[in-house]
């Protein structure tokens, strides 16, 4: 009989929002696999749980999945957490989950906390739908290919970001989204938990003003408005434009026509002069 993976929520921030579920599978399970066993060793301390534990991060991955599944097959169980938060989301698990699922074996959510959605909840912008995109890139340009590819979503846009590349990417959010409504949820559940609220670029300038930024950041754009998306320039200008912004011209226009409802083959054919009246 296989064993069981638990995929196990833990808090964010604040300790008090662990699960008495999440608490009672860590100490019933055999082994716990964590991003930072120094992390989570301080999580299991304080709540009097003692478990073996094994790393489980980025660059080990392929070898601990395999590994991990192993010992499951035998009839270990074993619970996965992250440094903080759900796992997967942003984090190590999926080729975990992927290889637990092939090998037959069950795998459990226990949900918990979760900075998407902690920000979205408090955040005063639609939740009716939203899209998770993880962490924005580290460059600006592709950041900005990003952000353009995003900007027609009519829906809420969640990110996170660090605190060293927050003030680049709101300067980059405002660049291609505008005077979009605009959030930044800052150490969520902790202490000092805040949130900013206005334009990408009024509280790029709060965040400025401060000596120093710090703190886990997730970051909100409200949804387009589909009335204000509007375009009626020109389609060779309108890929013009994309191209100034660094795409390749089949990008820029695969852009272009997914903001006009269009296929890419028409959108070529257009601007290359077929069906002009």
């Amino acid at each position: 009989m296989t064993g069981i993976l638990y995929i196990v929520a833990t808090p964010i921030g604040n300790l008090e929002d662990i699960t008495m579920r999440a608490l009672r599978v860590l100490r019933e399970v055999d082994w716990v696999a964590c991003e930072d066993t120094r992390q989570t060793r301080k999580l299991l301390e304080h709540f009097g749980v003692v478990k073996p534990m094994m790393s489980y991060y980025e660059h080990n991955e392929a070898a601990r999945a395999a590994e991990l599944v192993e010992r499951l097959e035998t009839g270990v169980s074993v619970a996965l957490v992250t440094d903080a938060g759900t796992p997967l989301v942003s984090d190590p698990g999926y080729r975990l989950v992927q290889a637990a699922i092939a090998a037959g074996v069950t795998v459990v959510p226990i949900p918990g906390p979760s900075a998407a959605v902690t920000a979205l909840s408090a955040a005063g912008l639609p939740t009716d739908a939203f899209r998770f995109c993880g962490f924005l890139p580290a460059k600006s340009s592709q950041r900005k290919k990003l952000l353009e590819e995003l900007k027609a979503e009519t829906c809420t846009l969640i990110f996170y970001e660090t605190p060293h590349r927050i003030l680049d990417a709101l300067e980059d959010v405002g660049a291609v989204m505008g005077s979009r409504p605009t959030v930044v949820g800052r150490e969520l559940t902790k202490l000092h938990e805040e949130f900013l609220r206005g334009t990408a670029e009024e509280i790029r300038a709060q965040l400025a003003s401060r000596p120093s930024v710090k703190g886990e950041m997730t970051l909100l754009i409200g949804k387009a408005d589909e009335a204000a998306e509007l375009d009626d320039t020109p389609l060779e200008d309108a890929v013009r434009l994309a191209e100034q912004q660094g795409l390749p011209r089949m990008d820029a226009i695969k852009q272009v026509a997914k903001k006009r409802g269009l296929s890419k083959r028409e959108v070529y054919r257009l601007i290359a002069g077929d069906g002009r009246g």
